[in-house]
Order: C-alpha cells, then structure tokens, then sequence
C-alpha cells in the first residue's frame, strides 16, 4: 500500500505540474499578443505622429528636417527595436531617407497633414479591434484546452479510483483461497466481486486513454496550428496598410527633388520587403519558449497495470462499438463542415473581402501636381462612396472574418479531438472483431407488485414501502443510459414516441423491469426518466421552495436540501450527480449543464400555480444548472448520509453478490447498499446469476 501511495502522488504532481506550465504558458502567449498589438499601436502612432510633425516643419527645409529626423531617430535607440519585423525595417529606411529630404516640396506639407496621416488612424482602430477579437478567440480555444485537461485529470482520478479497488479486491481473493477450510462459497464470492470491479477498471482506464488522446490531439492541434492562424487574424490589413501609405508618400515624392532618388529607391525596398508571414515566424521565434508545443501527456498506469490499450473485452464490446459509431458519424459531419469554412466560399472569401475593404478605405488615389495646385482636388473625390459608409461595411466584413476563423479552428480543433478518440477506439474494436462472444438473457423475470403506485404516487411512500432507496425506475433508466446512451446525440432533448414512453411507463408500474430483455429506444428511455419526475404526486423539489427567492442563492442551497427528507436527498444525489456525468461528454451529446436544466427544470421544480413556472422557468434552469455543476459540494457525501450513489462506470450486471441482504416489503431483497433485487435461482457452477444479463461460459 505504501508504494501504491507514492506512485499516486508522483503521478498527480506530473501531470497538476505539466498542467500548470501549460496554464501559465497560455497566459504568456497572451501577454506576448498584447505586446504585440502595444508595438504594432506604438509604431502606427509614431508614424502618424512623424507625417503631421513633416507636415509642420516641412518649410524649414533641410535644417528642421534633419532635427525631426534627429527626434525619431533617438526615440527608437532608448526603446528596444522589434527584432526581425519587416515593419520596423522599413520605419528605420526611412528616417534614413529623411535626414536627405532638406529641400522638400512645399505642397507635400498638406499631403502629409491629411491623405497620409488619415489612413494610419483608421489602420490603428482597425488593428485593435482585430488584435480584440483574435484574444478573444485565442483565450476560448486556451478555455478548451484547460477543459481538456481537467478531463483529462478527472479520469486518470477515476481510473486510479477504480484500479485500487480492484487491486484491494484481487488481495482479498487471494487470502480467501490461501484458507483451506469453508472457504469455497466465500472465494466464489470474492471472485464474482473482482470480476465486476475488473469491468469498471477497464471502462475507467478506456475513459482515461481516450481522455488522454484527446488532450494531446488538442494540443498539437493549438500549438502547430491556431496559435499561427491566430497571430496572421490580428495582422491582416496592417502590413497591406502601412505598404499603400509608404507607397503613396513616394509617389508624392517622385516628382519632388530629383537628388533624393537613391534615398526613395531604398525606402521602395523595404516596403517591398513587408512580409506579414515572415514578421509573424520571427515573432513566434523570438519567443520561443512561450509558444513551443508542451511535452505530451504520458499514460501513467496505476501500480501493477499492464493495460496500455484501449480494451473491447466482451463485456462492454456493445459499448465501445456504439460510441466508436457515434464518433465516427459526428467526425465525419464535422470534417465535411470544417472544410466548407476553410474553402475558397468562406473563410478565404472572407479574408480577400476584408483586404478588398481595407484597400479601398485606405487611401484615395494619390493626386497630381497640377490637381494640388488646382480645384480638381476636391472634385476627384466626389465621386467615391462616403468614408462613412465604406468603413460600415468594412467593419461588417471584420466581423464575419473573424466569426469565419473563430467557428474554423473551434469546429477544426474539436474534429481533432475526436479523431484521437476514433483511432483509439477503432484499433479496439478491430482487435475485438475476430472474437465471438454472446450472452443469454435470463427470460421468465417474475414481477413484484406493489400497493402505492410508481408514477404519480408519493415517492417517498413508495420507497418506504418498496425498500428501494432508489426507485426502479430511475436505476433502471440511468443504468441503461450509462452503459448505451451517454454519447447520444440530444439525449433528453429529443421526445419518444408517447405510446411507446407510455407502454414502458405501464410495465414500470407492474412492478416489471422493461429495459431488461429489450433493446429500446434511447430517447424513449430518456422520456421515461423525466415522465417520473414530472409525475410525481409530490415533485422532488418541495412547491413551496418556489415561495421565496432563497433557493436562487447557492450559498444557501446546501442548507436548504439538508432540511429534505433524507431518502429524498438520496434520490437527488443519485440523480445530479447522473446528470453532471452525462454533461460530462458534451463534446459527444451535445447536453451541457444549461441544456440539461432546461429539458429537467420543468420536472423537479413547481410553482404553486401552473404560470408560477412560466414566470420562473429562468430562475429555474439557474437553479438546476447549478446543482448539475456543483452537486459535489452541494449533497452529503456517502459517509454522512448513507445510501447508494451513482457510479460512473457501471457493468451489465448488479451487484448480487452481497454476502447478506435483508428482505424487503414486497418479498425480493434489499442488500446492504440499498438496491431492490429479485430473489432466483444459483446459475452455472453455483453461482448467483444477476437478473439482468447472464453471459455464458
């Protein structure tokens, strides 16, 4: 026990450590953009500020020209130069072209105070708010990936959860069969019981391997691929910007001074030179370490496990083939749609309509010698749509950029979690595909009938009369959907067939067990679960919680449900603590905790009258969103209130093989962890069957 104890906690410190450096490298990298945008602001600011200065100072001729050369020149040797950038290059060229521009064309003092200078203002608002939005898309891709790890940490806890048990449990087996008297029925006790724990380690380890490809596919796809798409959203329009003002202050100048023509030469090739790829690759070098790709995330198996692989053993094999199915259709429908953003129609078509409208609004074709000192000046530019206008339009094409790149890399970045999580569990399943495996369900179940109804009863009359700490109903509806529809697609959202919930509904009601020997619908299941709530003679939220406003706070909530009856809680504990594991393959079933409240708020919570509901359905979905989220903190944990919990990975078969149970009211059996089983017969080699499958040896 004590090695297993030291690996647990190397473990958690590897992967709480490598988390922690991929967080507070995500917050460099947006420290490094905000440095960025500070300098791309800082530079257009200068050289707006340089063209109005050249405007004031252009009569002085070469003296005052070579001081404001002088100025800029100083400015930038006490701040440190953007190493490498294509930009600052060409403002270095010319300042050096300045200190040889002594004898300048008057006119140009009037070209630089407003056809230049007008354009750089707007290229700097335009450049924040894309720098803006590109944070924003930045900082919800990094919520992705924190989300992915905390995923990640949450199964490795859970897979660790379970290996121990199993280990504890395969340690006891071995001592009972270290004894050698009586010891028979107690060892195939201890056997049965390391066999079901066995199946919840295997589901927990396949959770965790997927979990884990998943947290490594995202990161590669973030590090080699976004962070670079990001970085040329903020950038586009300013190198094009900066280029069209350079050059339009040369064609100003070519009819100037003819001695100046080495210098104008110079400065035309360094802004031939402005390259937004290559000033985007030396920003990424300089700052190497900030957005270098993390190490992966290595598989750490708990003390003793040789698994290394995803595991289709027969037991779950109808499970992984279904959710290998299911990823296979949603990577598929998000590839399809990935690629029509990235086509030439959309996020292209978008980009070359943002570089059409900032050209445009850029700046008006340069005028000539003789329209400066003429009146056609003015007249040339009637002509054009208003400023107004064109630049409402271009900020319309900024937002649908910017929404086209955003929904690009978010639909791009989950395909490639998924596809992670494909390839896994496709390997698995091929391996699994030459073996043949079967079982045989136990047919004849006996019903039990009980004298206080199931639906649109009491619930907890019922429990008290059934000895079911949880009803039949909910256990056997949330065991179906654990082990068959968590990765269902609108699971809850989408409606049965009425006939159909209402016939599964009646079987429940006869004390029968329906989803035992049938393959149902997944949504009329879903139908049936929310139809016991919603029918319920008393709802599981008592009605005069909807009298005042203090269930709302969730800092009095814990105090509130501790006030419930205690079987109450227990239900309510089972229930949310299902339903934060379904939110839990969202990515999958697309049920968020808000999505869940709204399809389950209406059935636990009423108001004393029918409009009460209308009125509160917002208040509502807040409440039960929150329970979802924090159900954790919110409802006493086993030790304080005992009774059964939900697990989240459960196995085709009960747990049958309690060495006592006690009988309940209406003549099955109730074992020590309060679950309703029927009383049959010893299976093959003497062993208790469960009553619902019974796979054959």
């Amino acid at each position: 026990m004590t090695s297993n104890v030291k690996l647990r906690k190397v473990g958690v410190l590897d992967y709480d450590t490598q988390i922690k450096e991929v967080r507070c490298q995500l917050l460099d990298q947006l420290k490094v953009l905000d440095l960025q945008l500070e300098q791309k602001s800082q530079q257009l600011q200068d050289l707006t500020d340089y063209l109005r200065r050249r405007s004031e100072i252009e009569g002085e001729y070469a003296r005052s020209l070579d001081k404001l050369s002088e100025r800029f020149t100083s400015k930038i040797k006490r701040k440190e130069p953007c190493s490498g950038q294509s930009v600052a290059q060409c403002w270095l060229v010319l300042l050096a072209q300045t200190r040889q521009e002594s004898r300048d064309h008057s006119g140009l003092s009037e070209i630089c105070r407003t056809t230049l200078t007008e354009p750089l203002t707007h290229c700097l608002d335009i450049t924040q708010r894309l720098a803006k939005r590109s944070k924003d898309v930045c900082a919800q891709l990094q919520d992705g990936l924190l989300k992915v790890t905390t995923e990640l940490q949450t199964a490795w806890r859970t897979y660790y959860q379970y290996h121990s048990d199993y280990v504890s449990a395969e340690g006891k087996l071995k001592e009972a069969e270290k004894q050698k008297q009586g010891a028979s029925k107690k060892i195939e006790k201890r056997q049965c019981k390391v066999k079901e724990i066995q199946l919840k380690c295997t589901k927990a380890r396949n959770d965790y391997l997927l979990n884990l490809a998943a947290a490594n596919a995202s990161m590669n796809k973030y590090y080699l691929q976004d962070i670079s798409s990001l970085i040329d959203v903020s950038d586009v329009g300013y190198h094009l910007s900066l280029s069209r003002v350079l050059c339009a202050y040369l064609s100003n100048r070519s009819w100037g001074q003819q001695n100046l023509s080495v210098g104008l030469q110079q400065l035309q090739n360094a802004v031939s030179g402005l390259d937004q790829s290559q000033d985007r690759d030396n920003l990424l070098q300089t700052h190497t370490n900030t957005f270098c790709l993390p190490l992966r995330f290595h598989y750490q198996p708990h003390d003793g496990d040789q698994v290394f692989d995803v595991s289709a053993v027969q037991e779950i094999r109808g499970e992984i083939e279904t959710r290998f199915q299911q990823l296979q259709s949603k990577l598929t429908g998000f590839t399809q749609e990935t690629e029509e953003v990235k086509s030439n129609k959309t996020l292209r078509a978008a980009r070359l309509a943002l570089l059409e409208g900032i050209s445009d609004d850029d700046l008006d074709p340069p005028p000539s010698s003789s329209q400066i000192q003429g009146s056609q000046s003015l007249a040339s530019s009637s002509s054009r749509p208003s400023l107004a206008r064109r630049r409402a339009n271009l900020q319309e094409t900024e937002i649908l950029y910017c929404t086209k790149v955003k929904e690009y890399l978010c639909k791009s970045s989950l395909v490639s979690k998924l596809q992670a999580k494909h390839d896994l569990l496709k390997v698995a399943v091929e391996k699994e595909n030459s073996r043949k495996s079967f079982r045989v369900r136990i047919k004849g179940q006996p019903s039990i009938q009980f004298t206080h109804k199931l639906f649109t009863g009491d619930m907890l009359s019922f429990i008290q009369a059934s000895g079911q700490e949880i009803p039949v109903v909910v256990e056997s509806c949330i065991r179906f959907i654990n082990l068959n529809g968590l990765h269902h697609e609108g699971i809850f959202r989408v409606p049965g067939s009425q006939a159909e919930v209402n016939s599964l509904r009646d079987a429940f009601e006869r004390g029968e067990d329906p989803l035992v020997d049938s393959r149902c619908d997944m949504d009329l299941v879903a139908g049936v679960l929310k139809l016991y709530f919603r029918t319920l003679e008393n709802p599981l939220f008592p009605q005069d919680s909807t009298t005042h406003g203090g269930y709302v706070c969730m800092s009095k909530l814990k105090s509130v449900i501790s006030s419930y009856p205690p079987p109450v809680i227990i239900v309510m504990r089972y229930l949310f603590a299902f339903l934060h594991h379904v939110s839990q393959y969202s990515d999958e079933n697309m049920m968020q905790p808000y999505n869940l409240a709204v399809c389950f708020g209406p059935s636990l919570v009423r108001g004393l009258q029918d409009e009460d509901v209308v009125t509160l359905q917002p208040q509502i979905n807040s409440l039960v969103k929150g329970i979802i989220l924090q159900q954790e903190s919110i409802f006493p944990s086993p030790t304080e209130l005992p009774g059964p919990v939900y697990e989240k990975c459960m196995t085709l078969e009960q747990d049958d093989c309690s060495s006592s149970s006690r009988q309940s009211p209406a003549g099955g059996s109730v074992s020590p962890g309060g679950k309703f089983t029927i009383q049959i017969p010893m299976a093959l080699h003497g062993r208790p069957c469960s009553p619902r499958y019974m796979r054959k040896e």
